[in-house]
């Protein structure tokens, strides 16, 4: 591997990461069909936190977890908790198909939110795309011809509060201390969900228990293979290997829960997909904004159960500070 080009071995290492996400969601959906989201979340990121500790334990940086900015830090930590909680559920009674390209319209939504926010400047190109891929998440949704679900609205809550993180991360991200990034969105899930396990709590086999122990160590996994990828890759390169994740979940779904994507969804999960490789590129080429909000999200949406790619790769960068 080492005679492959750094961008060939960012993109390999990214869809190892996103095979692996994949898996990840497979456990989740299948634990999801016996336990409530809540539980499934609170123990994910209990069992994640040895993993994180031993990342953070080469922080030599002085200083407390006070956040600098707290209004922007507190939304950011709702926004992934609600990601979180939404994304579990919409696992849990959607297939998988529909439910990746439903949370694919993130990036566009980033592009939309990149403008009050961030203030970038969005051309008509970007903003043509974003209105192609809309109008893919209605194929997918195609509303008005098959009943819409709970789930159908949480994979779109989950899409737009991931969006919504990932624009206050770019906002905040070069003042705010990596290892606060890093934390509060596991803190609070954990703080949170605690607080509602006891309503929803069911005992679990070992075997469940497992599950979500390679639930934490996944995405764990996942999470160093993507920095690794981005070290090694451009991010116009790497972060379109998101999309890789709808392939999996097509074998996953098929081979695990007997599901067959329609072509409904096919074909709308096609225009979302063009649609956000097109923004991509577009932000990847000469003469575009700095800001580059898409390209710099990092693929996978934030569902505060393990660290955040950016803020790792900020943190590793600083010499683990």
């Amino acid at each position: 591997m080492s005679k492959l080009s750094p961008n060939v071995r960012g993109a390999l290492s990214a869809l190892l990461a996103f095979a692996l996400y994949a898996s990840h969601d497979v456990i989740v959906k299948l634990l999801g069909g016996v336990y409530s989201p809540v539980q499934i979340l609170f123990f994910s990121v209990l069992l994640g936190f040895p993993f994180v500790t031993l990342m953070l334990i080469r922080d030599g940086q002085p200083g407390t977890l006070r956040p600098r900015h707290p209004w922007w830090t507190a939304l950011r930590t709702l926004a992934a908790l609600i990601t979180g909680f939404c994304a579990f559920y919409a696992f849990s009674v959607l297939p998988l198909a529909q439910t990746y390209a439903i949370i694919f319209a993130a990036p566009l939504l980033v592009t939309i939110l990149s403008i009050p926010v961030l203030g970038e400047s969005v051309g008509l190109h970007r903003c043509g795309a974003v209105l192609v891929g809309l109008i893919g998440v209605l194929v997918v949704l195609r509303p008005g011809a098959t009943e819409l679900e709970l789930g159908h609205a949480a994979a779109m809550t989950a899409a737009f509060f991931s969006a919504l993180g990932s624009i206050v991360v770019r906002k905040i991200g070069r003042d705010e201390r990596s290892v606060v990034l890093l934390l509060f969105p596991m803190l609070a899930n954990i703080i949170v969900m605690g607080c509602l396990l006891p309503f929803v709590y069911k005992p679990m086999p070992l075997l469940h228990f497992g599950g979500l122990a390679a639930v934490a160590f996944l995405a764990f996994l996942a999470t160093s293979l993507m920095i690794a990828a981005y070290r090694a890759g451009e991010a116009a390169i790497v972060a379109p290997m998101q999309y890789s994740q709808i392939i999996w979940a097509g074998a996953f779904g098929l081979l695990f829960f007997d599901e067959v994507p329609d072509v409904l969804t096919v074909v709308g999960a096609c225009i979302i997909i063009s649609s956000g490789l097109y923004i991509v590129f577009r932000e990847g080429r000469r003469g575009a904004s700095e800001n580059r909000p898409v390209s710099a999200t990092h693929g996978r949406h934030e569902t505060g159960t393990y660290p955040r790619v950016s803020a790792l790769l900020r943190w590793r960068s600083r010499g683990g500070k």
